[in-house]
C-alpha cells in the first residue's frame, strides 16, 4: 500500500457488534451523519442499522417499508436518503426513521428508457444548496434533479458512451462547489458535470465503478468501490478488482485496497457496492456478497456465514 496523502488503510476485524437478532443482509449503501454515525442500508430484516464510529449498535428501522434497498447518503442536516430500487422511490428520513419526503410511486415504475423518474433508480446525491440529485440506472439512463421539496427541475442523459451518455449510472455525488460526479458502471468511468447537467470531465481507467464518494473540500478525492470481472471471458483475470481505488479528483491513483483476485479475508473484497467516510477518514464499504456470489464464484456453494461489511481505520504517516 501507498502511504502518498496519507490514504493508508488497515481493515479492523469484526467492526460491527449486534445484537443476536440483528442480522446483516446484504449492504447496499453506507451513509455517516454530522455525529459520526453509520447507517448501513441492508437487505435484512432490519433495512436500516445504526452504529456509532467503535461499532456499537444503536438502534434499527425501516422494516417492512423498503423492496430492494440500494443506495443511501446524507443531507446537510443529517437527513436520510435511502433509494430503493425495486419499488423506484427516494425517501427522505429523520436520523429516527420518520418519513420526510417520498419521489416516486411505489411499485409502479416509469417506462424503460423513458427518462421519466424513476426505473430502479440507483442513488441519491444532496447539492451544497440542498437540490436532489438521482441516479435512474438500471431501467433509465439518466440523472434528475428535484428541488428539496421533490420538484423535478431537469433530467439528462441517455443510454450511450460518449460524453453525457450512461450505460447504468449506478451511483451519484455532489462535491462542496456543487459539481455532480456519477459512476457510470458499465463505461468503466465517472463523469463530472455542473449544477445544471453540463458535461465536464471524465475520471477514467477504472473497472466497474459501483461504490462512491468524496472528500470535502475544495478538488476533493474520489473513493471508488470496482466490482470484478463477472463474464468468462475476463471472469478469472486477476487486477480487474473487485476493490477500492483512492483517486485524487484529476483521476491520478493514490491508493487501492483489496487484492489480486476476489476474496472473504479482512481487506479482500467480493462486491464492494457501498464507501463512506467518518470525520476521522475512517472507511467503511458495505458489500452485495450474497446477491454477487455465484457471479464471483460460480460453481461454489455460497457460505452460510458471509460478511456484509468492512470498516478501515486510517493510519497517518
Amino acid at each position: 500500500m501507498s502511504l502518498i496523502d496519507d490514504f493508508l488503510f488497515e481493515p479492523i476485524e469484526a467492526w460491527e457488534q449486534l445484537p443476536a437478532d440483528i442480522v446483516l443482509g446484504d449492504v447496499a449503501g453506507i451513509a455517516v451523519d454530522s455525529k459520526d454515525r453509520i447507517y448501513l442500508f441492508n437487505r435484512g430484516a432490519h433495512p436500516v442499522v445504526v452504529m456509532n464510529r467503535d461499532g456499537g449498535f444503536l438502534h434499527a428501522w425501516g422494516q417492512g417499508v423498503f423492496t430492494n434497498p440500494h443506495g443511501a447518503s446524507i443531507g446537510p442536516d443529517d437527513s436520510l436518503y435511502l433509494t430503493d430500487n425495486g419499488d423506484h422511490t427516494v425517501r427522505k428520513f429523520t436520523p429516527e426513521g420518520k418519513l420526510l419526503l417520498e419521489i416516486g410511486v411505489p411499485g409502479q415504475p416509469s417506462p424503460s428508457m423513458s427518462n421519466v423518474p424513476f426505473c430502479r433508480c440507483t442513488h441519491t446525491a444532496l447539492s451544497p444548496t440542498g437540490d436532489i440529485y438521482v441516479s435512474d440506472g438500471y431501467g433509465n439512463a439518466c440523472v434528475h434533479k428535484f428541488s428539496p421539496d421533490g420538484k423535478l427541475l431537469k433530467t439528462w442523459g441517455k443510454p450511450g458512451t460518449r460524453e453525457g451518455e450512461f450505460n447504468l449510472p449506478h451511483n451519484i455525488c455532489c462535491d462542496a462547489d456543487g459539481f455532480v460526479y456519477v459512476a457510470d458502471r458499465e463505461n468503466h468511468r465517472v463523469q463530472v458535470f455542473d449544477a445544471d447537467g453540463t458535461y465536464l470531465r471524465q475520471i477514467n481507467n477504472l473497472h466497474r465503478p459501483c461504490g462512491l464518494c468524496i472528500t470535502g473540500g475544495p478538488k476533493p478525492h474520489v473513493l471508488v468501490g470496482e466490482l470484478g470481472p463477472y463474464m468468462a471471458v475476463n471472469h478469472a483475470t486477476p487486477n480487474l478488482g473487485p476493490r477500492v481505488m483512492i483517486l485524487d479528483n484529476d483521476g491520478k491513483l493514490i491508493n487501492r485496497l483489496g487484492t489480486e483476485k476476489p476474496g472473504t479475508t479482512p481487506g479482500a473484497f467480493v462486491a464492494p457496492h457501498s464507501v463512506a467516510l467518518d470525520s476521522q477518514g475512517d472507511l467503511y464499504v458495505g458489500e452485495v456478497i450474497a446477491n454477487d456470489w455465484a457471479a464471483v464464484f460460480p460453481g461454489t456453494p455460497r457460505p452460510e456465514t458471509l460478511r456484509r461489511m468492512q470498516k478501515f481505520k486510517r493510519i497517518k504517516s
